[in-house]
C-alpha cells in the first residue's frame, strides 16, 4: 500500500482517466471528478493551515454534501485520521466523543478556515501503512456513549474491493446513497463508488422521509444499486401509484440494518422488476459479515420467519456460542461471534475491547472475534436466522420473550411505519411490555386491532399491556435506528404520571 493507498489513490485514478465522469449528484446537480478533486484541494490546503500536528486527527461533522466529501477525501489524501461523528448528537455527548478520540480541531463545511491569499502547494501526504487509521466511525450509543471504532486503511480497502466485485460498481454505474455520511454503509454506497469511478446520486436527509422525492432520484438518474435499511423500501412501496414507475435500470437492491418487514419484501419485485435483492447483516465493528439472495421461498414463507442471515463473506469467520460457552455444531440458538477481513482492531478506548473483541472459544484459531451480542437460531437445513439481542431477552409472568421478536410482528402489520418495544420492572408481573408504533396509512389504525394482530402470532406473555399509536416518527440513535432508551424513557415518565 503507498503514500495514498486505497480510496485516494483509486479516486485520483478516476481523475485522471475521466476528469469529465459525474462523481456525485446532489439537489439534481452533477459534481465531476476534476471538480470533486478541487474542492478535497481546497479543502486539503485549508486543514494545512491548522496548527495540527501530521498523525493528529481531526473530527467532521458535516451533513452530507459534495463540500463534506472534500473534506473526507483531503483527509483521506493527507493520510489524516478523522472522526464521522452524527451531526445529531446531543452537544454534551458530541463533545465526549470528540476529546475521546483526540480531536482538538472540529470541522464542517461552512467553517471558515484559516486560508494564505495565495495558493500553496499541498504538503506531500505522510505515508501510510497499511494498519494505520482512516475511518474513525461510532457506534449507535444504544448502550451509553457512542464508541469510537477506528478502521484501518487495509479493512477499507478490502471491503471496498468486495463491494466493488459484488456489485459491479464502476465506470458508467450509478448508487444511491441513502444513509447519513456518519454511517458505515456509506463505505459501500459513497467510498467504494468513489473508489472505482462510479456515480453517487446522493439522497438530502431533508427529503429521507418523502418516497415520491426517493422514486424520483431513482429513476431520474438511472440508478443501478440501491442500498439503504428497511424503512427506506417501505417509503418507495407506499409512494408508488399508477402509473408505476419504471425502476427497470436498477440492478441489485441491498436492505440491511435491521429486519425488513414481509409486508414490504414481498412487494419488491415488483417495483424492482429486474433487480437482484440481498439481505445483509454486519455490525459497525466488523463491517458486513453475511449476504442472503432473496429466493422464490424466501417470498412465499414470508411472515413465517425472518429472512436467513446467509453466507459469510469471502474470509468470514462465523461462530454461535451457547450460554454456556460451547461452540454449536447443529442445529440451535446462541450467541452470534464473526471475524472479518473488514473489521476494526477494537474501540479507540481499549478498556472497551474485553468482553467485546475476545479469542476463539476453544482456541481453534488466533482471530479476534466480536461477540455481536446477537441472538440467533441454526435450522436444522443449516440456515441462520436472526432472533433477537440478548439484551432483548426478558422474562414476564416467567416466560421468556424477545422485544425483538414482537416488532417484528408489529411492523408486519400493514398500517405499522415502525415499532419499538421496551420492558420496565412491574411488581406483580416482574416485567411489563410497553410498545410505541408510528401508523402509517390513513390513521385509521388503534391499539384494539393491533392486540389481535399480535393475539394471533405470539403468546399472551408477548403482547405488550400498552400500545401507544403515534403520527410522528420515533426517536433516533445517532446511527438512524430506534432509541429504544428515550422510549422506553418516555413511558416510564408517563407510568410515573398515571397514564
Amino acid at each position: 500500500m503507498g503514500r495514498a493507498a486505497g480510496i485516494p489513490s483509486g479516486f485520483l485514478t478516476q481523475v485522471a482517466h475521466q476528469p469529465d465522469a459525474p462523481a456525485l449528484v446532489w439537489h439534481h446537480e452533477t459534481t465531476t471528478y476534476a471538480e470533486l478533486n478541487q474542492l478535497a484541494a481546497a479543502a486539503r490546503q485549508r486543514i494545512e493551515q491548522l496548527d495540527l500536528a501530521d498523525d493528529e486527527p481531526v473530527a467532521i461533522l458535516a451533513k452530507k454534501s459534495p463540500l463534506a466529501i472534500a473534506l473526507v477525501l483531503a483527509c483521506l489524501q493527507s493520510g489524516r485520521r478523522f472522526l464521522l461523528p452524527s451531526p445529531t448528537l446531543a452537544e454534551a455527548t458530541l463533545n465526549s466523543v470528540v476529546e475521546r478520540a483526540g480531536c482538538r480541531v472540529l470541522l464542517s463545511p461552512d467553517d471558515e478556515l484559516p486560508i494564505s491569499a495565495r495558493p500553496q502547494a499541498p504538503r506531500a501526504p505522510r505515508a501510510i501503512q497499511p494498519t494505520d487509521v482512516s475511518f474513525m466511525l461510532t457506534t449507535s450509543g444504544s448502550t451509553g456513549l457512542p464508541k469510537v471504532v477506528p478502521l484501518s486503511h487495509v479493512a477499507v480497502e478490502r471491503f471496498t474491493a468486495w463491494a466493488c466485485g459484488k456489485f459491479c460498481i464502476g465506470p458508467g454505474r450509478t448508487v444511491l446513497n441513502y444513509a447519513p455520511l456518519n454511517f458505515d454503509l456509506c463505505l459501500l454506497d459513497i467510498w467504494t463508488t468513489l473508489r472505482y469511478g462510479g456515480k453517487v446520486v446522493l439522497v438530502d436527509s431533508d427529503h429521507a422521509t418523502n418516497g415520491a422525492h426517493l422514486l424520483d432520484l431513482i429513476v431520474r438518474h438511472r440508478v443501478n444499486v440501491v442500498q439503504s435499511v428497511p424503512m427506506f423500501y417501505r417509503l418507495l412501496v407506499d409512494a408508488v401509484s399508477d402509473p408505476k414507475p419504471a425502476l427497470d435500470r436498477v440492478e441489485h437492491v441491498i436492505f440491511t440494518g435491521d429486519a425488513i418487514p414481509a409486508r414490504t419484501l414481498v412487494e419488491l419485485p415488483e417495483l424492482f422488476g429486474r433487480a437482484r435483492l440481498y439481505n445483509i447483516y454486519g455490525c459497525t465493528e466488523t463491517n458486513d459479515s453475511f449476504i442472503h439472495e432473496v429466493d422464490a421461498i424466501d417470498l412465499l414463507d414470508a411472515g413465517a420467519e425472518p429472512l436467513p442471515l446467509g453466507r459469510p463473506l469471502p474470509g468470514v469467520r462465523t461462530l454461535i456460542v451457547e450460554p454456556n460457552g460451547n461452540v454449536l455444531t447443529g442445529s440451535g440458538t446462541g450467541e452470534l461471534y464473526v471475524s472479518t477481513p473488514f473489521q476494526t482492531e477494537g474501540y479507540l478506548d481499549q478498556t472497551l475491547n474485553a468482553d467485546k473483541f475476545v479469542p476463539h472459544p476453544l482456541g481453534q484459531d488466533q482471530l479476534p472475534y466480536l461477540r455481536t451480542g446477537d441472538l440467533v437460531r441454526r435450522t436444522s437445513d443449516g440456515r441462520i436466522v436472526l432472533q433477537g439481542r440478548n439484551d432483548f431477552q426478558v422474562k414476564v409472568r416467567g416466560v421468556a420473550v424477545n422485544t425483538a421478536e414482537i416488532e417484528r410482528v408489529l411492523l408486519d402489520h400493514d398500517q405499522v411505519a415502525e415499532a419499538a418495544v421496551v420492558a420496565l420492572a412491574d411488581p406483580v408481573a416482574g416485567r411489563k411490555l410497553h410498545a410505541a408504533v408510528r401508523r402509517s396509512g390513513d390513521g385509521r389504525l388503534n391499539s384494539l386491532v393491533l392486540r389481535q394482530h399480535t393475539a394471533q402470532r405470539l403468546v399472551a406473555a408477548a403482547i405488550p399491556s400498552t400500545i401507544r399509536i403515534v403520527d410522528e416518527p420515533l426517536p433516533k440513535t445517532s446511527t438512524g435506528k430506534v432509541d429504544r432508551k428515550l422510549v422506553e424513557r418516555s413511558f416510564a415518565v408517563a407510568n410515573n404520571q398515571g397514564e
